[in-house]
């Protein structure tokens, strides 16, 4: 098999001629660190995997699409870590929401988070600006260049992560905030998740098929390490159903994220329409994830992606132990359906650790 045709026969649920690996994009510190700057097709080349190349789609403006939306960036004080920061104030007719970050070298984060009122949320459902549609041509341009050695995944759009809950928590709005919200203004939330999910569906049905291979939905607050299922069945389940299944008619397969506790979501998950469910992280990353109990309860129903502890492998680990690693996970899955990937992003790790995963997945053959 070719590597997309690999990867592709692990997303579509069934068994290729061996276990395919990705890497769950390479972060910029990682690669500078250890891989002397390669770039994502460099790095994949370095270590001889079958690329999963992580490209987004550009959004394009009308010329007045911010008219009512004017960002200005002021940078703030750089801490005695070299923590630097800064904030974004977004100006509209209707009043303002502010917005700060924070860098250290390895990433970024938010630090203050534009929704504080429900009459912030107003503003910024009034005025947000959308796309006019998704310029696919860095795409089309990526998966020419593929051929038939990997795919393309991304995002396609969002307001900070892959569906309206994950977005509105976390990044628009306080989490824990958010969970009060569902119980004593549960209305309003609801109408929150509505507004964001029309604007998704809006910017897809602009931007007509979807050339990614793969499109990222989800997000950690989904997870049951944040909420219950029963708040994951009200205010994702039904979301989630309706953007995958636009995602679907647009043309692409859809991976679900929850980088997080997920195996009291697992049958609830497969409700939602995704073809693939990732990170299956591990307790020793934080997740809650037995990669073979998920097989046996859900495995005939979607394709995973993930389940490697990361800390435990590249970072304090060594070739031998990669490769038993990689190899009891293989045995979670004997029927296919199993992307391996480290559960999430990583930043340290000696580059033999990484070497002997990508080695090892060429020896585990179906």
């Amino acid at each position: 098999m070719t590597g997309r045709e690999r990867l592709l026969t692990a997303l579509h649920n069934g068994k290729p001629d061996r276990l395919p690996c990705q890497v769950h994009s390479w972060m910029d510190y990682y690669r500078n660190t250890y891989l002397n700057g390669r770039d994502q097709w460099e790095a994949y080349d370095y270590f001889g995997m079958d690329p999963v190349i992580y490209l987004n789609p550009k959004p394009v403006y009308a010329s007045d699409a911010f008219q009512n939306w004017k960002i200005q960036r002021e940078e703030l004080p750089t801490d005695e870590e070299g923590v630097r920061a800064w904030r974004d104030t977004v100006t509209t007719p209707d009043g303002e929401l502010v917005t700060e970050f924070a860098a250290n070298r390895y990433t970024d984060w938010v630090t203050r988070l534009p929704i504080q009122t429900q009459e912030d949320f107003e503003i910024w459902n009034r005025h947000v600006p959308l796309p006019a549609y998704m310029d696919w041509g860095e795409i089309v341009e990526a998966k020419k260049r593929l051929g038939n050695r990997g795919i393309v995944r991304g995002s396609l759009f969002d307001f900070g992560q892959g569906s309206p809950w994950q977005s509105f928590v976390g990044y628009m709005r306080d989490v824990e905030q958010c969970i009060y919200d569902t119980f004593d203004e549960p209305d309003w939330v609801h109408g929150c998740l509505d507004s964001l999910l029309k604007k998704k569906l809006e910017v897809i049905d602009r931007s007509g098929k979807i050339e990614l291979d793969l499109v990222e939905c989800g997000g950690g607050a989904g997870s049951s390490t944040v909420i219950s299922p029963a708040m994951h069945e009200e205010f994702c389940l039904p979301y989630d159903q309706k953007q995958i299944s636009a995602i679907h008619s647009a043309g692409a397969m859809v991976v679900y994220h929850l980088c997080g506790g997920l195996m009291p979501l697992l049958e609830m998950v497969t409700q939602n329409g995704t073809d693939a469910l990732e990170t299956m992280t591990p307790p020793g990353m934080g997740g809650d994830c037995n990669l073979a109990e998920a097989n046996r309860r859900i495995g005939d129903k979607l394709c995973f992606v993930g389940g490697f502890d990361q800390g435990l492998g590249f970072e304090r680990g060594n070739p031998v132990l990669v490769r038993k690693m990689v190899r009891e996970l293989f045995e979670c899955c004997p029927n296919g359906g199993y992307i391996i990937s480290h559960s999430d992003h990583f930043f340290e790790g000696g580059t033999e650790n990484v070497q002997a995963f990508a080695d090892a997945v060429k020896e585990c053959i179906y």
